[in-house]
């Protein structure tokens, strides 16, 4: 009996021995259980979360990846069918993984977030969504015991309008939730189709792991430095942002990890077919550049033709 007992000890250990060198790089996980939870009330809005979490899984510290979804300020829903696949593939490599609702702050305005929207309120937009997103981050922390969550290992993510929220999050200084391990530091940030409004808030400190995907004809968030949907310099809504393109030339600088991933005449579309189109390298930054911290500055370009005749000629897109 005191045999069988050691054996079955054993191959316990074994097993938690395999799961913690595959973790983070193989589907180890079939079932995922979803969990719905309301992190913050805004105006009178319950602001919610799905909350994907391995099933059978005994790590009680795992890396998380917080999703924040598009749709201009203004739409967009956190539990798309599209997000809801990303999100529970994600949840198979042993991720706790947190989609989240937002204030759409620019929903019913008939401006929407175009060049009819005040660059102000633009900005406003931008810090509301950022409040939240500190929020849900928060939210998970304070209950890190119950969800089984490593505070120190929390990544970013976002696309269109969410990667804004993301990339503007991601690059502020650490957050003091007053645990005993110290300030929270995001560990990575995944922008797809995303922009910051302001460049100097990357430097030494701030500039921390980054995945940038990005089109170089996209006519509505800037590859590189141009105004917001392109406004003309006279509008209410004319605003600079700074695009994937140039994020990366300041990582570079600053000799800070990112993978930049361009592909060569795409639009606004690569704000969302990296979920599915670029999986592999998702997972691949989260594990070797988020959570081994791996310090390399990677350039991937998927070759297509560039419109010439509005955007900024990239050489090393094909004319």
């Amino acid at each position: 009996m005191h045999k069988k007992l050691s054996l079955v000890v054993l191959l316990f250990f074994l097993v938690g021995i395999s799961i913690a060198q595959e973790r983070y790089t193989a589907d180890l996980f079939d079932e995922i259980r979803v969990e719905t939870a309301t992190y913050a009330t805004k105006d009178g809005e319950n602001l919610d979360m799905d909350i994907y979490l391995p099933q059978n899984d005994y790590e009680q510290e795992r890396a998380t990846i917080i999703y924040v979804h598009g749709g201009g300020f203004s739409g967009g829903e956190r539990d798309g069918e599209n997000i809801k696949t990303f999100c529970t593939r994600l949840a198979n490599y042993g991720y706790v993984v947190a989609s989240i609702s937002y204030r759409l702050t620019r929903k019913g305005k008939p401006e929407g977030f175009g060049c009819d929207c005040p660059a102000t309120e633009k900005l406003n937009t931008i810090y509301a969504a950022n409040e939240d997103l500190l929020d849900a981050a928060y939210f998970l922390i304070e209950n890190r015991h119950q969800y089984a969550i490593n505070p120190q290992q929390i990544i970013l993510s976002g696309s269109s309008a969410g990667a804004e929220a993301a990339l503007y999050t991601a690059y502020q200084p650490p957050y003091c939730y007053g645990l005993d391990s110290g300030p929270v530091s995001f560990v990575g940030v995944i922008g797809m189709a995303g922009a910051i409004p302001d460049t100097t808030a990357l430097y030494d400190e701030s500039a921390i792991p980054s995945l940038l995907f990005h089109g170089t004809d996209d006519n509505l968030v800037p590859y590189g430095t141009a105004p917001h949907h392109y406004c003309d310099e006279d509008a209410k809504g004319y605003w600079l942002l700074h695009g994937s393109y140039t994020i990366a030339e300041k990582m570079e600088q600053l000799d800070a990890p990112y993978w930049l991933h361009t592909t060569c005449g795409a639009g606004h579309e690569i704000n969302i077919t990296p979920i599915t189109d670029y999986f592999d390298e998702i997972i691949e930054f989260c594990k070797d550049f988020a959570i081994d911290k791996k310090d390399e500055q990677r350039e991937t370009i998927i070759e297509g033709k560039q419109n010439t005749d509005k955007y900024t000629t990239y050489n090393f897109c094909s004319e």
